[in-house]
């Protein structure tokens, strides 16, 4: 028999996959790419930011020809996916665990042209649906944090991607100097005992064959973007609560202010981590 799925992927699926939950991703929090931006400034347009770290991560990546494959875990509405088959051409898996937002993301890729080019998967990135190394590229944003066991995750990842491949990625992160127990708001609603941090990242890629290539702590802009959506929130707040209800709507702006004061604190941390596996 199959094993039983980790309960923190169980929740996430299933809070990805409700009506209030799409309905707010869809709306409030940048549309195609789910995931936090890059702003010039406050009260800059939050898909205009969102796309912005889409397309700064993008650069980032280097010696990558036309034929370069592309694993995004976690990969939401696909917007990344697009912009990455898009402008550069290459092919992109989508790994992700909601069918709400796998069915949107098809329906995208076709629009644009691009069905060709981006493959949809249903599933975990603690179990890629890959046999051997199959990737030039690992991407993701903002997503392994919804994983219990970022060890696994890792471990998949350093299994995927060839040999001098690169891995690039986001999350929100508790700072390397977090003291004990002021995250537990934080922690409680995403249904988790920790976060990830740069010092884990940076030592578990390490004992798994990667050279680190640049990280780029971005702290500030992950306070800018929780408070933007929750301003978008409260000056959307009829709305909102009209497409994903009060509870729902009232529930997130209290997550939003936890992460806002957390940055505030600085016991968060948050950026642009870009490693290379070693031949």
């Amino acid at each position: 028999m199959p094993e039983p799925r980790p309960e923190a992927v169980a929740k996430a699926e299933a809070y990805y996959d409700s009506k209030e939950a799409d309905a707010f991703y869809q709306n409030f929090w940048g549309g195609e790419d789910i995931h936090i931006g890059l702003y010039d400034a406050t009260d800059e347009a939050i898909a205009v930011a969102s796309r912005r770290t889409v397309a700064t991560m993008a650069a980032r990546l280097d010696d990558l020809g036309p034929d370069t494959r592309v694993i995004d875990l976690g990969a939401g509405y696909g917007g990344s996916a697009r912009y990455l088959a898009g402008q550069l051409g290459w092919r992109v898996d989508c790994l992700n665990l909601s069918e709400t937002q796998n069915a949107l993301n098809r329906e995208k890729n076709f629009e644009t042209g691009l069905a060709d080019q981006i493959t949809i998967m249903h599933g975990s990135f603690e179990d890629i649906p890959a046999g051997r190394p199959a990737y030039d590229v690992v991407w993701s944003q903002d997503a392994i944090l919804h994983s219990g066991h970022r060890a696994k995750v890792l471990d998949e990842i350093a299994r995927v991607v060839n040999p001098g491949g690169q891995v690039i990625f986001t999350d929100p992160m508790q700072a390397d100097d977090c003291p004990s127990g002021v995250l537990q708001p934080i922690l409680d609603r995403i249904h988790l005992e920790t976060l990830g941090s740069f010092a884990f990242y940076r030592e578990a890629l390490a004992a798994r064959g990667f050279e680190e290539v640049s990280v780029t702590p971005m702290l500030d802009q992950l306070r800018t973007h929780y408070a933007r959506i929750g301003a978008e929130l409260r000056g959307r707040y009829d709305e909102a609560v009209r497409l994903s209800g009060q509870a729902y709507v009232d529930n997130m702006l209290r997550g939003l202010d936890h992460w806002v004061a957390g940055a505030d604190r600085g016991y968060l941390a948050w950026g642009i981590m870009h490693f290379r596996k070693m031949a």
